[in-house]
């Protein structure tokens, strides 16, 4: 799916089902649970923590959908065609990091 697809997707069932958006605050702040449910995952997955019972199921790929939902919802509701926003990040990127990771010895194993 195109990322301006997936926009116009989830607007149409915002807007159908779900109402109305949620104020731009209260979607950060979704926002910032929805990451904290993919960091809790990484933790226990990846990292040292141990699962809780609760944890065992959680859907890693279910919570990286919720945290991209909630980023398209900002991005409808304040105007944001992140077809384009990504494009221009990219190009951005391919200037000002063209060589800073290849020249890192961080990364070099």
């Amino acid at each position: 799916m195109e990322i301006r697809k997936a926009q116009e997707l989830v607007d149409r069932w915002i807007k159908t089902v779900g109402v109305r958006y949620f104020d731009e605050l209260t979607n950060m702040a979704m926002l910032t649970e929805e990451v904290g449910e993919v960091a809790r995952i990484i933790a226990r997955r990846y990292g040292e923590q141990s699962f809780k019972d609760t944890d065992e199921e959680k859907d890693l790929g279910d919570e990286l959908a919720d945290v991209l939902w909630v980023v398209i919802c900002l991005a409808n509701q304040t105007g944001i065609d992140l077809t384009e926003a990504l494009e221009k990040n990219l190009e951005k990127k391919n200037i000002r990091d063209a060589t800073r990771h290849r020249n890192n010895p961080k990364l070099k194993k």
